[in-house]
């Protein structure tokens, strides 16, 4: 697979497409073949999509640790690191507590669940979410390598700081295994853009199995949370992030968008922010110009605790709750909603199925009944792909925003149109001559 005539953003959009227009034939054509849904529906499809997004999170964890320990062991000054962070995480924090709150404006303006019937036999039985103090103290690994097998992100942040402040601290001693991190991290980033050759082909697989199964009945009924949600969704990025990057970093939203393209179509087909963390430091770095010192630290604690597209929905999905069952909140349960869902945007990081565990913490706060969730679980795998690629924007906007507050931002490498498109292809031929770009 050499330099073909079309860029690797072209082909995913082909392979999107395609896949979306082969699920659509393969679900009318074929609506009950047992051949089709056992062959190729769960068979080729869901074995190329999970082979794909598996490919993907099995970059993450040594992505994660080798670049973030690579970027502090160079560290001249690790007091840069506290800096660093409280700028990143009062960012998050920032956007969603705008995130939620534009959310659940929109939604009492609107009024999407005024005459809705949401009764339902279908129950919704919550995960227990883990007291904030747990999460504090569950931070620091006793075992790095279990956490690193766990695939706990968080953990594995904080033990590769640690780790490459010792690097660092080790003075000449310490520089051969800085070296060897360095090195690690130009073969590890080679990885990712040889599977992102792979993408067109992974996202094909993904789309045309989730329109051959996704349920679009459940989206007529429920039409008018799902636009609205997709609304304040695009409302946040273009207001939001926008006006962030604008007068915040001084940098042009449009140009960021475009240079944007391939990690909100991976977040867009995998609907999960992990998978698409190789992708996003890929973009950030060599694309938008961020430096990797920086990246290596906001994109995975981003992808962890920013959640500003889940917040959106739990807003938009409280206020449609409460008006579907006709139970009146007050403007001390709406400054609940929102002080409860971003708190657990932090409090619940890690947690499988985070999304609905924060959803039903925010709906026990305020009295509503959980079952209002089994119903929004019919259109959630749609919405779940726009929040991703919203959440994924935000890390990227804020990483962005950060490394220009700290002087490590390459504006030449953002201004320019084709900065990083090199490293978008390999040529399997001559595999030997392809040079990382500096």
């Amino acid at each position: 697979m050499g330099q073909g005539k079309f860029s690797l953003t072209t082909k995913v959009v082909i392979g999107m497409v395609t896949g979306i227009l082969v699920g659509f034939l393969l679900r009318f054509l074929f609506p009950e073949s047992p051949f089709v849904t056992t062959y190729i529906t769960d068979g080729l499809l869901l074995i190329l999509g999970k082979i794909f997004v598996t490919c993907l999170k099995m970059l993450v964890v040594p992505l994660i640790f080798v670049s973030l320990v690579c970027g502090t062991c160079t560290l001249k000054d690790a007091s840069t690191l506290g800096r660093l962070g409280l700028k990143t995480v009062a960012l998050y924090i920032l956007t969603t507590c705008v995130a939620i709150s534009m959310a659940i404006a929109a939604a009492l303006l609107v009024e999407p669940g005024v005459g809705a019937n949401l009764e339902s036999a279908a129950g919704f039985t919550p995960q227990e979410a883990p007291p904030l103090s747990n999460v504090l103290i569950n931070l620091f690994p006793s075992n790095p390598i279990a956490a690193m097998a766990k695939g706990n992100a968080l953990q594995i942040i904080v033990f590769a700081l640690l780790f490459g402040i010792s690097i660092a601290a080790s003075g000449k001693k310490g520089q051969p295994i800085a070296d060897i991190f360095i090195s690690l991290n130009e073969v590890i980033m080679k990885l990712v853009t040889l599977l992102m050759n792979l993408a067109p082909y992974g996202v094909f697989a993904l789309m045309a199995r989730l329109f051959t199964t996704i349920e679009f009945d459940a989206i007529l009924n429920l039409i008018k949370y799902f636009f609205l949600l997709l609304g304040v969704l695009t409302l946040h990025v273009c207001l939001t992030y926008f006006i962030l990057l604008r007068f915040v970093g001084g940098l042009s939203p449009i140009r960021f968008m475009k240079k944007m393209e391939d990690a909100l179509l991976f977040a867009f087909s995998t609907s999960s922010s992990s998978a698409t963390i190789p992708v996003s430091m890929e973009t950030v770095s060599r694309r938008l110009g961020a430096s990797n010192r920086v990246a290596s630290f906001t994109i995975p604690l981003g992808a962890t605790i920013n959640m500003d597209g889940t917040a959106m929905m739990q807003g938009v999905a409280t206020v449609f709750i409460a008006q579907a069952f006709s139970i009146d909140l007050t403007l001390g349960d709406y400054l609940t909603v929102i002080l409860t869902a971003t708190l657990a945007s932090i409090g619940t990081a890690g947690v499988p199925g985070v999304g609905l565990i924060m959803l039903a913490m925010v709906l026990q706060q305020v009295g509503l009944p959980l079952e209002g969730i089994a119903i929004i679980m019919g259109v959630d795998r749609l919405l779940d792909m726009v929040r991703t690629a919203v959440n994924v924007t935000g890390d990227c906007a804020v990483t962005c925003i950060v490394a220009k507050s700290e002087n490590e931002f390459d504006i030449a490498i953002f201004n320019d149109d084709h900065a990083g498109e090199q490293e978008e292809t390999i040529d399997f031929h001559h595999i030997t001559d392809t040079q990382p770009q500096p």
